[in-house]
């Protein structure tokens, strides 16, 4: 989380400097306010997110020569106690991922459509969400399969995997930043995704805003660094 990471580092500069050490404050503080900046600052911002949503391409169309045995849509966020439609109270995230997922599943419907995610009320979680809303969207009841007690993608490919069983083949549908760090987490447990990235965050722009820095790029570097350290979580997670 660059922005308190980066207030606690000026904070202890100012203080610091308060105690007569300015030259180290100083520095402190400048690195502290240059770092963010530069943590904010689209060029900075893509040059980290780039590579992990360029790993694996968009999937337009159903893939050949694959045996898929389901479209799994992994969890995000959503807001069930709010007042809203079923689409109102899904994250961006979210909201894109099961759009992808009915897309995708329409195209083979005969397969189940496994909508993933916890939460704290048992009877109101993520997978609840997803399933309501992809019934609104068309897909029949019969067809979704809630998995409503993994917390993180380690626990959604376990799950996955004693539902499907070993080696099964899944289309695999997450935010593109995600999908590296999802797909090693069902490789890991002995299962064959098949990537199908969306909510990409990294966009072609000319504008003279991209080259001011901004909080929409600053939640950008920290969704790489997360990301980062996800990756490297994975080594003993499993």
């Amino acid at each position: 989380m660059p922005l308190p990471l980066m207030a606690i580092t000026f904070g202890i500069g100012w203080v610091v400097r308060k105690r007569g050490r300015y030259r180290l404050g100083d520095n402190l503080m400048v690195v502290a306010v240059v770092l963010l900046l530069l943590a904010a600052w689209a060029p900075v911002a893509d040059g980290l997110l780039e590579p992990l949503e360029s790993k694996y391409a968009a999937l337009m169309e159903w893939p050949e020569h694959s045996d898929i045995d389901a479209v799994v849509v992994l969890g995000g966020g959503w807001q069930p106690e709010q007042p809203w439609s079923i689409t109102g109270r899904l994250s961006e995230s979210s909201g894109f991922r099961l759009m992808e997922g009915v897309r995708l599943w329409n195209q083979r419907p005969d397969l189940p459509l496994l909508v993933s995610g916890g939460g704290t009320d048992p009877e109101m979680t993520m997978a609840h969400g997803y399933a309501e809303a992809a019934e609104s969207l068309g897909v029949p009841s019969e067809q979704i399969v809630k998995l409503t007690s993994p917390k993180d993608t380690a626990e959604e490919a376990i799950e996955v995997k004693a539902l499907l069983g070993d080696g099964a083949q899944v289309l695999l549908v997450t935010s593109a930043s995600h999908m590296p760090r999802a797909v090693q987490h069902f490789e890991q447990v002995g299962l064959k995704p098949v990537a199908a990235p969306t909510h990409y965050l990294v966009k072609q722009q000319e504008a003279i805003a991209y080259w001011i820095p901004s909080a929409r790029e600053l939640r950008k570097t920290e969704r790489a660094i997360y990301e980062a350290f996800g990756l490297i979580a994975i080594h003993w997670e499993h």
